[in-house]
């Protein structure tokens, strides 16, 4: 199990970058859905998965004698949830509003979508003047 979940989190970043370079909106918001669960995953074998107890101490011992679970991954990965969370929110709420601004979801098209700079009149009245 141990070399199981180090493969699949290998996987799941390289499948998030794939979706996050294609080049459509929603393929990136899936694509960063899993980088953020690849990385929890990751935080989760950092933890070493292994057979242990729950980190209990007996009362007549000060500290325990038993192998004990490591509960700081799983309160990173809580941490990290929260946080994933609110940037999805913010990443929907933005793709939202591109997509209500220029009508499409490809980044290619939001590109020429953009407003073109204006070049200024007194180069183009040089550049005339000098046979260019």
């Amino acid at each position: 199990m141990e070399t199981i979940l180090p493969l699949l989190c290998g996987t799941m970043a390289a499948a998030s970058i794939y979706l996050m370079l294609s080049g459509n909106l929603i393929r990136f918001i899936f694509g960063l859905v899993m980088a953020t669960n690849a990385v929890n995953l990751l935080i989760f074998i950092a933890g070493r998965i292994s057979i242990s107890h729950p980190p209990l101490i007996p009362e007549h011992l000060p500290v325990s004698e038993l192998p004990m679970a490591n509960a700081l991954p799983q309160a990173l990965i809580l941490t990290a949830i929260v946080i994933g969370f609110a940037l999805l929110t913010f990443v929907f709420i933005l793709f939202y509003r591109a997509y209500q601004t220029l009508g499409t979801v490809d980044t290619e098209s939001m590109r020429f979508a953009e407003p073109v700079e204006k070049e200024d009149v007194s180069d183009t009245k040089a550049m005339e003047g000098n046979g260019v």
